[in-house]
């Protein structure tokens, strides 16, 4: 639905910057692993610093988003908000940092924890950082 509405509307509406317990909604663009198509797709996110976080899930079901797939193979993507766009290199958090964002993910849906023990693996916290370019 916010893919549509993004489309329709060219990009006026479908994103939303995200606000006390509540995430936002961006568009995220990435090279296809195997096609070398660019691909696009919605996504929620939360702010952590410079830094946007999402998670890898595909409607909570067990296989990967192709997205983040091709993020695995190509981590270089650009993400458009509403206040614009910029390049950025994603990556998964590990560790205390995944520990900590997931935590800041817990904050805007407190059924997190249930919703991802659906998945037969733990669901990547993905960074995107700033890319110069």
């Amino acid at each position: 639905m916010h893919r549509g509405l993004y489309r329709i509307t060219r990009g006026r509406f479908g994103l939303r910057r995200p606000k006390a317990q509540q995430w936002g909604m961006f568009r995220l663009t990435t090279t296809g692993r195997r096609s070398g198509q660019s691909r696009s797709v919605i996504l929620a996110y939360l702010e952590d610093g410079p830094n946007l976080v999402t998670l890898a899930m595909n409607g909570w079901g067990e296989a990967e988003p192709a997205w983040w797939l091709n993020l695995q193979a190509n981590p270089d993507a650009r993400a458009d908000l509403p206040d614009g766009s910029r390049l950025v290199r994603c990556r998964a958090a590990e560790g205390a940092e995944r520990d900590r964002l997931w935590q800041l993910w817990r904050e805007t849906n407190a059924d997190l924890d249930a919703f991802a023990a659906r998945r037969p693996t733990p669901t990547a916290v993905v960074v995107l950082e700033r890319r110069p370019g």
